[in-house]
């Protein structure tokens, strides 16, 4: 993992939700840091969550929250994001899965940089929403999620911890 991007504490605020958003993205990549890929994989909840689903999962939101709902090229998705999103199939490698992910953070940044706070787009279900309201929700799940690799990890190995040292 990289080290963590200097907090902006007296910066803009679309420099700081970015930031905040970042930060939180570093904590997924974070929880994965050390286990195998039959850790990454394992259930650890009746519904089956596992922690490279939850990356899964999040790389699908900020393609579809970023990029799709302002108007923007999404990669094509190989499996059903309303069914498989937070599921891994057997082929489904640990580095395809983290691959996924750095694309569509990558697409998500290219469309925050260029797109005004104010700008509106419409997301999935109709509803027209600005990139300040975007880049709220999904700092909102994407810690919302964090919580739950918390869980998942602490279950797996007993590591815990909000954030790696800086």
């Amino acid at each position: 993992m990289t080290k963590p991007k200097a907090v902006p504490y007296t910066g803009g605020e679309k420099e700081v939700l970015h930031a905040s958003l970042d930060r939180h993205r570093d904590v997924v990549l974070w929880k994965l840091d050390g286990l195998d890929d039959e850790q990454l994989r394992r259930p650890m909840t009746p519904t089956g969550t596992n922690l490279l689903g939850l990356v899964k999962h999040l790389a699908t939101v900020e393609y579809g929250w970023f990029c799709s709902t302002f108007g923007r090229e999404t990669e094509d998705f190989w499996f059903d994001t309303y069914t498989d999103d937070m599921t891994i199939a057997p082929d489904e490698t640990t580095e395809r899965i983290l691959a996924f992910y750095a694309r569509a953070r990558a697409a998500a940044d290219r469309a925050i940089e260029e797109t005004g706070l104010d700008d509106t787009g419409t997301s999935w279900n109709g509803t027209t929403v600005s990139m300040r309201w975007v880049l709220v929700h999904m700092i909102e799940d994407v810690l919302r999620h964090a919580g739950h690799m918390d869980i998942v990890r602490e279950l797996i190995d007993g590591a815990t911890g909000s954030h790696p040292a800086s």
